[in-house]
């Protein structure tokens, strides 16, 4: 049975990514803050209900990677074969007159997170194995207000083109995935779904500027997730799955 450590997975995509892999009769390692929500994951997740294991802590930060090492010797899991970072935030602020603390917060979670974890997952992908990064299309389009988390998205996919290049030869795939509009507990972090206003439905369902006028669903990228990690994905690495509707396209 293969192995699969997924962060951010107590919600949105990373929750649908878990489901997906555990449908695929993958062992499912759930990483993210909320204990409770994440011990009910793991519970109604198809399989046996010890297979798979609910790690929680802010995938961040250096004690919560040694509790994932810890929690992977407990359950005699000696190799793993996926690591999926779906982990991610929200920030939304002016270039001027922003303080270096709130700059720098979207990094530690966007990106120092997913580099952490690909340093601590490594070493037990002796077998070779997949890592993928949810980043966005914010990596490859600018936006007003954005500047921090678009910078550190774009930064994770040039981290993952060179950790490519650098674990080619352990036959390690590193690529990343990027997501336009998708309907998750995200998009509504304000308290209403940017999904419903009128400028959503404005400019990219009414203007077009969205070619499949809808948003994703979580499950759709959970699906390109489990492709990248699956049998018919051995010949890609250091790539960016655009998947957004054809928004990009657009001009």
């Amino acid at each position: 049975m293969k192995t699969v450590i997924i962060t951010g997975a107590s919600s949105g995509i990373g929750l649908c990514a878990a489901r997906r892999f555990a449908t695929e009769n993958w062992r499912v390692v759930l990483l993210a803050r909320r204990k409770n929500v994440l011990e009910a994951v793991a519970a109604e997740l198809p399989g046996a209900r010890e297979r798979h294991i609910a790690v929680d802590g802010d995938y961040s930060r250096e004690e919560t990677a040694g509790k994932l090492v810890q929690c992977l010797h407990c359950a005699g899991i000696t190799a793993v074969d996926a690591l999926v970072n779906c982990a991610g935030v929200i920030a939304s602020e002016p270039i001027v007159g922003t303080d270096l603390a709130a700059w720098r917060a979207p990094f530690d979670t966007l990106l120092n997170g997913a580099i952490l974890m690909t340093r601590t997952v490594v070493p037990l992908m002796s077998n070779g194995g997949r890592i993928v990064h949810v980043t966005s299309i914010h990596a490859e389009r600018a936006e007003k207000m954005a500047s921090a988390y678009a910078t550190a998205k774009a930064a994770i996919g040039q981290y993952c083109r060179s950790a490519a290049l650098e674990l080619a030869e352990q036959n390690i795939l590193v690529n990343t995935v990027a997501p336009g509009f998708v309907d998750t507990p995200m998009s509504s972090a304000s308290g209403s779904s940017e999904l419903e206003t009128d400028w959503f439905r404005s400019d990219y369902i009414e203007g077009r500027h969205l070619p499949l006028r809808r948003a994703g669903k979580p499950e759709e990228i959970a699906g390109v997730l489990y492709f990248l990690c699956g049998p018919d994905a051995t010949y890609i690495t250091g790539q960016t799955l655009i998947v957004d509707g054809g928004l990009t396209i657009t001009f």
